[in-house]
């Protein structure tokens, strides 16, 4: 059974910020189909919250007390056996490139800055929920300068699953990995969703993956978002 949901069905979020007011805010601010199952306000009580819970999603604050003063990365560090059933996505008012490249690799699936709206943090947690990797615009350069240093030529020289996939299939590939919904992908490289729900289905099934959870993982281990 896939641990991707539908649109359709509640997701259930755990709230991890140090600031009671703004956990408020966000409590009431989420659309009705996120149900808040918890909320912790340091590392140690984050830890806890989320191994009792098991939530669909984790909204992470970076900076967090407690702990040994890692923060956010020390909370996906403590439930990183979680990792595969449970998605963080990181929501900070910091926008430095160590801070979203931490967090990252430590296991989340997005980083997104507190000054977004409720409609657009609901949105991105049904993104992270159903796999996609979820970034606001200015911070997903970070994570392609972090994890995409080595050339697609580089790596096609050592990694013969790429040779498996045509160019557009490439492009397509890298796009969907970065989190681009289909319609942003048709849009992006001028084809249609039509022809983009092809090629994906073309990707995972040349490259043995199941979803675009695992197609992201794939893309990230290769360093070629």
């Amino acid at each position: 059974m896939s641990n991707e949901l539908s649109n359709e069905q509640n997701i259930r979020v755990v709230l991890v910020d140090d600031h009671g007011i703004f956990r408020s805010g966000l409590r009431a601010d989420l659309s009705e189909d996120l149900v808040i199952v918890g909320e912790a306000g340091s590392v140690e009580s984050a830890i806890e919250v989320i191994e009792r819970e098991r939530p669909n999603v984790v909204l992470l604050d970076v900076h967090l007390p407690g702990g040994r003063g890692g923060g956010g990365a020390e909370v996906l560090a403590g439930c990183a056996h979680l990792l595969g059933n449970t998605k963080f996505l990181a929501l900070s008012v910091s926008d430095s490139a160590q801070d979203v490249v931490t967090v990252i690799r430590a296991g989340a699936r997005g980083y997104v800055t507190k000054s977004i709206s409720g409609t657009e943090i609901s949105d991105a947690v049904r993104r992270v929920a159903g796999g996609d990797a979820v970034f606001s615009p200015r911070l997903a350069g970070f994570v392609l300068d972090a994890f995409g240093s080595s050339s697609v030529a580089e790596v096609t020289g050592i990694d013969e699953e790429l040779d498996l996939l045509s160019d557009r299939e490439l492009q397509v590939m890298r796009l969907i990995a970065r989190g681009y919904s289909y319609k942003e992908v048709a849009k992006e490289l001028f084809i249609s969703v039509k022809t983009v729900e092809s090629h994906v289905s073309n990707v995972l099934r040349k490259l043995q993956l199941s979803n675009r959870h695992e197609l992201t993982r794939w893309a990230v281990d290769r360093k070629i978002l």
